[in-house]
């Protein structure tokens, strides 16, 4: 079921995005050369405690009782793990990229963001999947206008995407965003342009696409969460809550 938010229940997801949106930040600022990801993951716990905010991904369930919970708060996937990286202790290095994935519940309504960090400096090609990924997410966001449907987002996605040689991840899409953190629809970043739901006014999206340097071939690691690209590629992934409304799409996840 759709859930179309009301200009009340937006002004409560504007502010929850917005701290998603600060502490995402907050935590890009420790992203560098000799940190960790369980350094950063601690960090931003101690933040979602001092706002009063929820850390979303925390504990999540796995897919079936077997399947352990993901136990960070943030997913932090460097270079070719695509999402879902679980925090450790391993120092990044100089040259890496790490893919950090933050959503927090506060008064009532969840944020959900992405951003795909560089540790020290990147080579060019790095640089430039970057740099790809972002305007593809612009690029679907623009396409996120009442009228259009979800396909039209998809499209937009993987039409610039791949027309820059990068590939779009398949399983992974993004999602409607509410009261809870996934609802209807699912938002693909590949599709054909006028399939799939129709969008309306109201309507909450986190479109985030997944882009890879080289194929879109994706495996699950051991650990049952972490999501790699087969060949060894890097990988980028951003993300932003965006509202459908009457005058265009407005981007949530923005400091307000």
């Amino acid at each position: 079921m759709i859930f179309l938010k009301s200009p009340r229940e937006l002004q409560r997801m504007r502010r929850a995005c917005a701290l998603t949106c600060r502490i995402l930040r907050q935590m890009g600022e420790k992203v560098r050369p000799g940190a960790t990801t369980r350094e950063i993951n601690d960090y931003a716990l101690e933040l979602c405690r001092q706002a009063g905010a929820k850390p979303l991904f925390l504990n999540y369930p796995g897919q079936n009782e077997d399947h352990p919970r993901f136990p960070g708060a943030i997913c932090a996937s460097p270079n070719h793990i695509v999402v879902h990286g679980i925090p450790n202790d391993v120092p990044l290095r100089e040259g890496d990229i790490l893919s950090i994935d933050f959503g927090c519940q506060f008064d009532g309504f969840c944020g959900d963001s992405a951003y795909t960090f560089p540790v020290g400096s990147i080579t060019s090609e790095a640089q430039s999947l970057l740099d790809v990924t972002q305007e593809a997410l612009r690029r679907g966001i623009q396409a996120a206008v009442p009228g259009n449907r979800v396909g039209d987002i998809a499209w937009a996605i993987q039409n610039y995407v791949e027309s820059r040689g990068c590939g779009v991840v398949r399983p992974l899409v993004g999602h409607g965003i509410g009261r809870s953190m996934h609802e209807d629809p699912q938002v693909p970043n590949y599709g054909k342009p006028h399939e799939g739901d129709k969008l309306r006014v109201g309507m909450t999206l986190a479109i985030e696409p997944m882009t890879t340097q080289g194929h879109y071939d994706v495996v699950t690691l051991p650990d049952h969460w972490g999501v790699a690209t087969k060949d060894g590629s890097l990988a980028a992934h951003f993300e932003h809550v965006v509202a459908v409304l009457s005058d265009g799409p407005e981007i949530l996840t923005v400091e307000a």
